[in-house]
């Protein structure tokens, strides 16, 4: 999840998870309850706003997801890019589990579960959308949110800036290529048009406009009136985010009502896919002898997911009323206590993991 505040330069959070992100997973489920609850009493207004479409674009969707992304994607700071030699390993290991690891892992995660254990469960004209909401969910490693773990877990600000500015650049040329491939594995029939379409609207026009305007912010206002400006987004960004939970859950109404089993399904492979990527990257910076203040975020960044990106890309293929869809929300839902429990584990473990670095260096 991508939502926080944090300096310019070196982000340092006095109150790193404030009270709306604390209990965002609350916010998330009453907002389906909402979507639920509008969608069964005033379905002709989600259809008129279904039907607002231009090339396979939902406007007031591409509209939302623009005032999340968008505020989001102005806190990075692509010059941070110079810092990746600093912490090579540390970055080696968080781009090999973001990107050849973690997408890959959920498919076979998705197939094993969804496809094998609980498709008795299932809706079995949903269970292919479904894996490819996961599949998607997996493709794009977190953006922001990841400063506020990084800074619980007390990791290194540069370290932690640095590979989120080189995972979107990455996420520019990957993410597309990854989806299609492994929906593709899945027999899933990929629409590539619409694919390239999302990654243009949703990865490539943001980041460029967010680079931009971050630069001439910078250079007009300062960086106490970059902090301005995102402070005065972040109400924005979060309430856009709860707009898109009413209206995807409002598509998907009756659905869940005469079947609320997949939203509880989909968290399984969601939350094992967390806890292995994360785990992985951390015994592979401990075997590394990598600074546990540098091997601690790595670990989160490699476990997160940027799900806003996930949800604009499974509407714009699959629609609203999509399984994928539906796979990507349940990501929301879970983000906050999951990451929070990795959080623990990786302080808890600071001792046994800093005995064996400095076991190593004195070898």
């Amino acid at each position: 999840m991508n939502s926080i505040d944090e300096t310019v330069d070196r982000p340092s959070i006095d109150n790193p998870l404030g009270f709306f992100e604390r209990y965002l997973s609350v916010w998330v489920f009453l907002c389906i309850l909402a979507g639920i609850a509008l969608g069964n009493l005033i379905p002709s207004v989600f259809q008129i706003v279904g039907a607002a479409e231009i090339a396979q674009v939902n406007l007031p969707v591409a509209v939302l997801i623009w005032l999340m992304i968008i505020p989001m994607l102005l806190r990075v700071d692509f010059g941070a890019l110079g810092e990746v030699r600093s912490h090579w390993k540390g970055i080696a290991v968080t781009v090999f589990v973001n990107w050849a690891v973690k997408p890959f892992s959920m498919a076979l995660l998705g197939w094993f579960f969804i496809k094998g254990i609980f498709a008795p469960l299932l809706p079995a004209d949903q269970i292919d959308s479904y894996i490819a909401g996961l599949i998607i969910l997996a493709a794009a490693p977190c953006t922001a949110m990841v400063f506020v773990w990084s800074h619980l877990c007390k990791g290194d600000p540069q370290f932690t800036l640095s590979q989120v500015a080189l995972n979107d650049v990455i996420m520019v040329f990957a993410f597309a290529p990854i989806v299609g491939l492994l929906l593709g594995f899945a027999s899933i029939s990929v629409p590539w048009g619409t694919l390239v379409l999302s990654v243009g609207l949703y990865i490539v026009v943001p980041v460029i406009f967010s680079h931009f305007w971050r630069k001439r912010l910078l250079a007009r206002r300062g960086k106490e009136g970059l902090e301005k400006v995102l402070k005065s987004l972040h109400p924005i960004s979060l309430a856009s985010l709860l707009a898109m939970l009413v209206l995807l859950f409002g598509f998907q109404g009756t659905r869940i009502i005469s079947n609320f089993w997949p939203i509880l399904l989909l968290a399984v492979p969601i939350t094992i896919q967390v806890y292995f990527n994360a785990t992985l990257a951390y015994l592979m910076n401990r075997s590394f002898g990598v600074a546990h203040c540098v091997a601690g975020p790595s670990a989160l960044i490699g476990a997160s997911n940027f799900f806003e990106l996930a949800v604009a890309t499974a509407i714009s293929l699959f629609g609203f009323e999509s399984g994928a869809a539906l796979a990507t929300v349940v990501g929301v839902l879970v983000e906050v206590p999951v990451m929070l429990s990795v959080v623990r584990l990786t302080n808890a473990t600071r001792g046994w993991y800093e005995n064996a670095s400095s076991v190593k260096k004195a070898a």
